[in-house]
């Protein structure tokens, strides 16, 4: 039989005169009220059962620690953390039953923070405090003091300069950590917290070992990123959410140059340096059913720290309130700024494949064949350059823009001269398809222009996807209506030249804006820094794009007269192969499918109902095709 001592709150006697003390029957030694000064003898045999909170427990724990008794634990109604910690039932019947049939307590780790033991969750920091609502006392308040503070964490977010000093014991080359972080996290084991049960595979209560986790982010932006990751993330993942860093040790301290506001276990505090330590295996408890147990412990650390903010980034981040997105140090990007550099000058190999992809481009518009101007396309050089003119315009490099703008300039010269060449010495002066697909320029192509910058600057930035750059290179376009204007320079066709122009400056000025928005936002130059050319570069967009909406709605307006006419039965008639020729005077050419050939009188009335359908007077082309039966 079991001889259990019951050590309760005195201002819950009624519920252990009532519901507990009877459960525990012939088992029951004695009923002992809480006090700070306990002063009893128990046998090897012999246990103590609490009906304690949280804040009981915390003193009481260390005595038994001290005296060496093993513990039992019934959920009390401010039992929050250490009924999580400990894995507790929630019922008091479960809890009871669980007890009674308890066979032998199982020896466990706990963890000490500055001296006091923490159930559950330890968080650093006041950003991340700030959400816990901890100062609350109703739960429906808590709640409430955690949605407000979500949206006010924003305002606030400032990261802190944190000194990890490691235990050194057997170990004397470790270094320190001096990092900036939002805040940290410091559990036992993964059952602690709904976040660490996310992030954490093994962990458990006799391991030895308590968790560091180190929340990180260099932006809000990240923050955003790693909520996100952290909800959707699935059990099976092993890899850690982003901008955060993990230590798994027996001991370590925190300082900090300014006082640590923390909350221990939802307890708001404050101290200069906090001194985390395991006592392992140091106390017999009954284990909870959901509590898990190493069967086999391992005995090796954990430092996945090489994310942790350093040097001029720490330094920025400890400086400034959290930017809104990532800020990226040269020193971490020197390898983009080398391939950059050399990107922008004008090679000898640069200007001899300008040459050549003018060269193939206009053959292949003279000849109408897409697959050749396809072709050019992927041999232009065109593109490098003008991610460098981008990063340049991002980062206020004069040099850089020099360079990219030099060879900018130099490939479209070359370009200019190798279309006017062949345009000369080819006897063809007639418009094509891709000739006219090039010379009436809209909003559209200012969108592939976009979507090709993004794609040009984010290939250039990862290593692994450079390969997509030929992809890039056909969806910008470039070579081609370098070419197309070049055509009407040497037709003397103004009209061509002005259209294919400004689909040129259009792809050239999208791309740029839109590959240095890409580097923004990846992190290579802050906001202040970029002003000034995202500025000019928008000012350019923003100037082409009065045309190309003009072309967009010309555009949209064919399409429409198109709509409005295509399968249209007048008559007995039906309407086929509709084609805007020209807007203004209205020109509209068409199949009419009949079954007996049309008299003018009869064109001249399909004329009218086509006029009324449109809603204005226009020239008609017309086709008539005849039914036979």
């Amino acid at each position: 039989m079991i001889a259990i001592t019951l050590l309760y709150d005195e201002l819950e006697k009624n519920t252990v005169d009532d519901k507990i003390a009877p459960e525990f029957g012939h088992n029951l030694k004695m009923l002992l009220a809480f006090k700070t000064d306990l002063k009893f003898e128990l046998g090897d045999a012999e246990l103590i059962i609490t009906y304690l909170s949280d804040e009981q427990l915390k003193e009481f724990l260390p005595i038994a620690v001290e005296k060496g008794w093993k513990v039992g634990f019934l959920p009390h109604p401010k039992m929050i953390h250490a009924l999580s910690g400990f894995g507790i039932e929630s019922k008091l019947t479960s809890a009871i039953t669980t007890i009674l049939n308890c066979k032998d307590t199982v020896k466990v780790d706990l963890l000490m923070a500055n001296g006091l033991p923490i159930f559950n969750t330890m968080v650093l920091g006041d950003s991340i405090s700030l959400v816990s609502g901890a100062m609350e006392k109703s739960e429906w308040r808590v709640q409430m003091a955690k949605v407000k503070n979500f949206f006010r964490l924003f305002k606030y977010l400032r990261a802190q300069q944190y000194s990890v000093i490691l235990n050194k014991e057997g170990k004397e080359n470790r270094e320190d950590i001096v990092t900036a972080a939002l805040g940290m996290i410091i559990v036992l084991h993964k059952k602690s917290s709904l976040l660490t049960r996310r992030i954490l595979t093994e962990s458990y209560i006799n391991d030895g070992f308590f968790h560091l986790l180190i929340l990180a982010p260099r932006s809000i932006f990240g923050l955003v990123h790693f909520g996100v990751k952290s909800f959707l993330r699935s059990n099976e993942t092993t890899v850690l959410p982003p901008h955060v860093s993990h230590i798994k040790t027996r001991k370590l301290k925190i300082t900090s140059q300014s006082p640590i506001n923390y909350s221990a276990d939802e307890k708001l505090m404050s101290a200069k340096e906090i001194e985390l330590e395991v006592l392992p295996k140091i106390i017999g408890i009954v284990p909870g059913p959901n509590l898990q147990f190493a069967e086999k412990v391992k005995t090796k650390e954990i430092f996945k720290i090489h994310e942790l903010p350093k040097d001029e980034i720490k330094e920025e981040l400890i400086k400034n309130p959290l930017p809104l997105i990532d800020h990226a140090s040269t020193e971490e990007f020197k390898w983009l700024f080398t391939i950059l550099r050399e990107n922008a000058k004008t090679s000898s190999s640069y200007m001899v494949l300008m040459v050549l992809s003018t060269l193939i481009a206009t053959f292949g518009l003279f000849g109408n064949s897409s697959p050749v101007i396809i072709g050019a396309m992927i041999l232009a050089p065109l593109m490098s350059p003008i991610i460098s003119l981008a990063m340049g315009v991002l980062r206020q490099n004069e040099s850089l823009i020099r360079e990219s703008l030099r060879s900018v300039l130099t490939g479209l010269l070359l370009g200019y001269l190798c279309a006017l060449v062949i345009t000369w010495i080819t006897p063809l002066d007639s418009y094509n398809n891709e000739i006219l697909a090039r010379i009436r320029p809209n909003l559209l192509d200012l969108g592939v222009a976009v979507g090709s910058g993004v794609a040009g600057a984010y290939a250039h930035a990862k290593k692994e996807i450079a390969k997509t750059l030929a992809g890039v290179a056909i969806a910008v376009a470039l070579v081609p209506p370098l070419a197309v204007s070049g055509i009407g320079l040497g037709w003397m066709d103004l009209s061509v030249f002005i259209g294919a122009f400004l689909l040129l400056i259009t792809n050239l000025a999208g791309m740029v804006l839109a590959a240095a928005l890409t580097f923004l936002f990846l992190g290579y130059s802050p906001i202040n820094l970029a002003k000034k050319g995202l500025l000019i570069s928008s000012l350019l967009v923003v100037s082409i794009s009065a045309p190309l909406a003009f072309g967009f709605s010309k555009m949209v307006r064919e399409n429409n007269i198109i709509q409005s006419l295509s399968g249209v039965e007048v008559d007995n008639k039906v309407l086929r192969e509709v084609n805007v020729r020209q807007l203004s005077p209205l020109r509209i050419s068409l199949r009419v499918v009949s079954e007996s050939p049309m008299d003018e009188i009869e064109l001249q009335r399909l004329k009218k109902e086509i006029e009324a359908v449109v809603g204005e007077e226009l020239e008609l082309e017309v086709a008539v095709g005849i039914i036979l039966r």
